[in-house]
């Protein structure tokens, strides 16, 4: 599979990795859009929040269980907000399920 996620899980390319478990990995957004700009994803190759099913909302759950976690590490008490992305109207850039993790700053309402 040539999935650039998929090849930071398994340590091909390299990230400034934040947390990891057995289901779920976050990394530091090479391109952050806050002061805090967290990607987690569950390991599990799933393309996007469609493809979400019974069989793997498990992983998808995981992401859940860790955010906070992850969000407590990065120092982020005072709130924080998650995105994902799905398709290409919803600028999906890669392919694998992930979240984005924004925080460190009072964010805005708007999305434009």
């Amino acid at each position: 599979m040539d999935c650039l996620f998929c090849k930071i899980i398994n340590g091909e390319i390299p990230s400034k990795k934040v947390y990891e478990d057995e289901l779920v990995y976050a990394f530091y957004d090479i391109n952050p859009q806050a002061p805090v700009h967290v990607l987690v994803l569950p390991k599990k190759h799933i393309a996007s929040a469609d493809s979400v099913n019974r069989e793997n909302s498990a992983d998808i759950a995981a992401v859940f269980e860790a955010i906070p976690k992850i969000a407590a590490a990065c120092a982020l008490a005072d709130g924080y907000r998650v995105i994902t992305n799905v398709g290409v109207h919803g600028c999906q850039s890669v392919k694998h399920i992930h979240f984005h993790l924004l925080g460190g700053v009072q964010l805005k309402e708007s999305f434009n």
